[in-house]
């Protein structure tokens, strides 16, 4: 398996048709897992809608890991490889950080295997405008939003939080003393799946 940056759009298909949220989130890092030369998996990473969260990692840049979506059929721990590998590919030093929304069946077994450090639930009461063409913006984005394009308004629900530290040894040292939430014990408990079976195109990226 190989895992490769890919062009944002190249993920809108996996979003809208294979992630349970099917929306397009804010993406500022698009990776592809590629098993055989067909594509098998997306991971997305962005902007996190808190931004006293962005205020508190000063001088640290602070990304969201907002969707991963792999393949059912995929090889064993495809998902692991895909976070994984993808996370050295970032700008270096930032800290990293993703929900396991446990409504949905997700406890964050993904981000436990590949060590991120657990914080408890966070992550709800923030709105999301939710535009017509399934895109999310979120609250820094209202003085750019046009409203006419607005479907729907949503609050974020609470979530199992991880966090990752990206860097050499002494920048994640400084990150970790700058942890504002205790690191807990992982949760446990059983993972639902969902529907994810919608086409997508899975070659042609690799080359480009």
């Amino acid at each position: 398996m190989e895992v490769r940056g890919v062009k944002n759009r190249e993920t809108h298909q996996w979003l809208l048709k294979r992630h349970y949220a099917k929306r397009i989130p804010s993406i500022s890092h698009a990776f592809g897992l590629y098993n055989d030369m067909s594509l098998i998996g997306v991971v997305t990473y962005g902007m996190p809608p808190n931004y006293a969260e962005m205020k508190a990692w000063e001088p640290y840049q602070i990304i969201e890991l907002n969707r991963l979506v792999v393949e059912d059929c995929s090889p064993k721990n495809s998902a692991s490889v895909l976070v994984g590998r993808s996370i050295k590919m970032l700008p270096s030093p930032c800290v990293v950080i993703s929900y396991a929304d446990f409504r949905m069946g997700h406890v964050g077994y993904i981000y436990q295997a590949t060590n991120w450090v657990y914080t408890g639930v966070g992550g709800e009461g923030h709105p999301i405008y939710i535009m017509k063409d399934g895109s999310e913006r979120h609250p820094r984005h209202e003085k750019d939003l046009d409203m006419g394009l607005v479907d729907h308004v949503e609050k974020t629900m609470g979530k199992h939080r991880y966090y990752f530290f990206h860097g050499n040894k002494k920048e994640k040292a400084d990150m970790e003393d700058k942890l504002r939430f205790p690191s807990l014990p992982y949760p446990k408990g059983d993972t639902s799946r969902y529907d994810a079976s919608g086409h997508v195109e899975k070659q042609g990226i690799l080359f480009q």
